[in-house]
């Protein structure tokens, strides 16, 4: 229950709007946030954006093989998937207290 009876609805207001801009500012450190991802003992490594945007993908020669190009292929999409893992705890860590304190669910579009 609310103390003296009836909630304050500028209050309530206020403090939705502050959970707001709360969220779209946590929102924007994520997409300026980079992560990297590794596979095959780091021979492909992938740099997602914490909002899970691949922006860089870098193959050791090592790893490139032109007879076995699905070796090459399963490498980069496990490293893209291991970046966006970390991207994905990382919104969790970020946006999951904020989503709790806006009503719970969690928010559309993202992956929790």
């Amino acid at each position: 229950m609310f103390p003296g009876g009836q909630p304050n609805m500028q209050q309530l207001l206020q403090q939705a709007q502050k959970m707001q801009q709360d969220l779209a500012k946590a929102q924007e450190e994520l997409a300026r946030t980079l992560v990297d991802g590794t596979a095959g003992g780091g021979l492909v490594k992938a740099t997602v954006t914490g909002a899970g945007e691949l922006q860089n993908l870098v193959i050791d020669p090592k790893a490139v093989d032109p007879e076995d190009t699905e070796t090459l292929a399963d490498l980069i999409v496990a490293a893209v998937r291991d970046a966006n893992d970390t991207a994905q705890k990382m919104q969790q860590q970020k946006l999951g207290p904020l989503a709790e304190g806006l009503g719970g669910g969690g928010i559309p579009g993202l992956p929790f």
